[in-house]
């Protein structure tokens, strides 16, 4: 399940912990411009909840391959940890939307229920499911083989290093309480399992003549702010911004020009994970006051990741839900009228 930015409850407001990507300066470059959009309409806007990573040159074509393939809808759409929270809320909105879908997680029963309710709730049957450890190189590559067979390509790699709230790792305690098996289970799933997917994702995209845009899923501490009772987990998020970086330069370096890798930032989600740290007044504030269900993130951010492949931009982008502008206007809202008051947990 995902816990992102759940440092916001254990820390006195206002300090929130919120991505603001700073914007590099240069008189030699200019910066993208892109549509955001809000509740799934477009609209012109400069925006931090999609802006770009890098500079980039006047002249965008350099980032095109020659002999590429326009990618256009219907997309193909592989995201891992995807039989529940987030993950298979994006799952749906993408299957809404007639991409095609494929979902995995490690347990065999968790996808085939999850395949089902999705073929189900959408009335679509373009859905595929794999059982699948990403912390396993052999499973991650058996992932890619199955998608390449049910669709040949894979447009979209959504890659979300989850645990659920029964893991013991994933608890809120202080580091000195964790055990090797606890710190074990969250590096290898979200540090390992991410660069896993991303190996093979590059190694199976730059090949494709569609190329692909990877969206690494980033959380709580991945700002670089603390996360006191769960720092292990906000120590692998810091660490997706900086893998994300580094591919992309890497990628530039090595002039693959049809490969993009994003970092995606879904905010407070309301799922069980986030909800069993609702255990204090000031916890139950700033969920009640920040955080959304996964549908409502899923609404919000598919459209944006879609727009992506569709506007032909060969440009990193950082897409993110909930705004450090969003959240203040939203607290703001709340200490000044009371706005959003006992709305998923009851206030003391």
């Amino acid at each position: 399940m995902m816990m992102t930015a759940v440092e916001a409850l254990t820390i006195s407001a206002p300090i929130l912990s919120f991505h603001t990507q700073p914007i590099p300066k240069s008189n030699n470059y200019r910066y993208s411009t892109l549509n955001c959009t809000e509740n799934r309409m477009p609209i012109n806007c400069k925006s931090s909840a999609r802006e770009s990573f890098y500079p980039i040159k006047a002249s965008s074509s350099s980032f095109v391959a020659k002999n590429s393939e326009p990618m256009v809808p219907p997309y193909n759409v592989l995201i891992t940890g995807s039989t529940k929270g987030i993950g298979y809320a994006l799952a749906k909105e993408f299957l809404k939307a007639g991409d095609n879908v494929i979902i995995c997680s490690r347990s065999e029963e968790r996808v085939k229920s999850a395949v089902e309710s999705l073929q189900m709730e959408s009335r679509k049957q373009h859905v595929w499911g794999i059982k699948c450890d990403v912390r396993k190189g052999d499973d991650v590559k058996i992932l890619v083989a199955f998608a390449q067979e049910q669709l040949k390509y894979i447009d979209i790699w959504a890659a979300m290093q989850i645990n659920n709230a029964g893991s013991n790792a994933y608890s809120f305690k202080p580091l000195i309480e964790a055990s090797d098996e606890d710190l074990i289970e969250v590096v290898s799933t979200n540090t390992l399992g991410l660069m896993i997917c991303c190996r093979e994702a590059i190694n199976i995209m730059q090949k494709q003549s569609r190329g692909g845009h990877i969206f690494n899923i980033d959380g709580a501490g991945s700002d670089g702010r603390p996360t006191p009772r769960f720092a292990a987990y906000g120590a692998t998020k810091c660490s997706v911004v900086h893998l994300t970086k580094s591919l992309q330069a890497e990628l530039r370096m090595q002039d693959v020009k049809n490969v993009i890798v994003h970092n995606l930032s879904p905010g407070m989600v309301t799922t069980d994970l986030l909800m069993s740290g609702a255990n204090t007044k000031q916890a139950k504030f700033f969920i009640n006051v920040l955080a959304e269900p996964a549908e409502v993130v899923a609404q919000y951010l598919v459209p944006n990741i879609r727009y992506v492949p569709e506007n032909g931009s060969g440009r990193p982008t950082y897409i993110r839900f909930l705004t450090g502008l969003k959240a203040y206007s939203q607290i703001f809202s709340r200490l000044a009228f009371g706005a959003r008051r006992n709305r998923h947990v009851l206030e003391d």
